[in-house]
């Protein structure tokens, strides 16, 4: 398996510094239900497991694979390797300087041109891409990047997908035998963009902007073979923001859908954040597995956890599937 995107699927390769928070408590801080575990912040932007934690569940892996960063230099996990960094988008967002989806991909191409990656691991090979989102957020290094109207936004989004399915191509070329590509979740469901109704209503522009991303992917993935699209949307909305009486059994879970666990003590806080003294500056709630988001963008482990049950059937329909060459 080799992981690439964002913080959706990043388990460890943004630096253990102070600047990145899911190197800090609460981050990691899951407990099962005996409460044995201990709480290990690990580099994943969430309460314990992400996307890719539970998709390599379904490969047949106890978890991701390894980082990229955190894998002893010039060697290649038997189980591959994650090349993801949180906040990574496919264009540069200064702020963050975290390498775009070219990037990794070209990282994965020299570890597969030394020899580090072997051609036999790409016999049975599976990527993973998630791109959700960076790309329309204020800080990327594109002109009126965020969306704040409906000018220009098909134009834009065009550019974004079209970035994301090149990239597929080159994972196919290189030899990797599947790839699976998140569509665009309801990014204005995230509590990022509801915590100005009191987490009540999502950001409509935004899940726009979302819907016609989604519409372009599935047109440029529909004539790629050994590629699926993982419905992020659907999974998402039939969760958080389904019509009264509607969405799946996994919605029953989750209390106020739209708010997050771990919430900053002010407006311009983020979760895990302490002062100087050492005080909390953040509420973090009592019981995460009730929680669908975690942080203002990322769900909880029990979050992912339902998305994932979601996109399981047609994933592994997928998965059983022969190779096309």
């Amino acid at each position: 398996m080799f992981v690439f995107g964002d913080g959706f699927v990043d388990n460890g390769n943004l630096p253990e510094t102070d600047t990145w928070r899911q190197w800090s408590y609460p981050y990691g801080s899951y407990l099962n239900s005996r409460g044995s575990a201990t709480p290990v912040p690990t580099g994943r932007l969430s309460n314990y497991w992400i996307q890719s934690d539970f998709i390599a569940r379904i490969l047949g892996l106890s978890e991701a694979p390894p980082s990229y960063r955190l894998t002893p230099h010039l060697s290649c996990d038997p189980s591959g390797m994650t090349f993801a960094f949180g906040g990574a988008g496919v264009y540069e967002v200064p702020d963050k300087k975290v390498p775009t989806l070219a990037t990794q991909v070209n990282a994965f191409t020299r570890l597969l041109n030394a020899g580090v990656i072997s051609k036999q691991q790409l016999q049975s090979s599976v990527a993973l891409v998630s791109i959700s989102g960076s790309d329309y957020m204020t800080g990327a290094n594109v002109e009126n990047a965020f969306l704040s109207s409906f000018d220009d936004i098909d134009s834009y989004i065009g550019n974004v997908t079209t970035e994301i399915a090149k990239n597929v191509g080159r994972l196919q070329r290189l030899g990797v035998r599947k790839v699976l590509v998140n569509n665009m979740h309801p990014i204005g469901c995230t509590p990022l963009r509801t915590s100005s109704s009191n987490y009540t209503t999502c950001d409509l522009l935004a899940n726009y902007a979302a819907t016609v991303h989604n519409i372009n992917i599935e047109h440029l993935m529909g004539n790629k073979n050994n590629a699926h699209i993982l419905d992020l949307y659907t999974a998402f909305t039939d969760i958080v923001n389904h019509a009264p009486g509607e969405g799946s059994e996994q919605s029953n879970n989750f209390k106020r859908k739209l708010t997050p666990c771990c919430e900053a003590s002010t407006e311009l806080g983020y979760c895990g954040q302490v002062s100087p003294s050492g005080e909390r500056l953040y509420d973090l709630c009592k019981n995460p597995d009730k929680k669908f988001y975690w942080d203002e963008s990322y769900p909880t482990t029990a979050g992912w956890e339902a998305v994932t049950e979601a996109l399981e059937e047609p994933l592994r329909e997928f998965l059983d599937r022969d190779y096309v060459p």
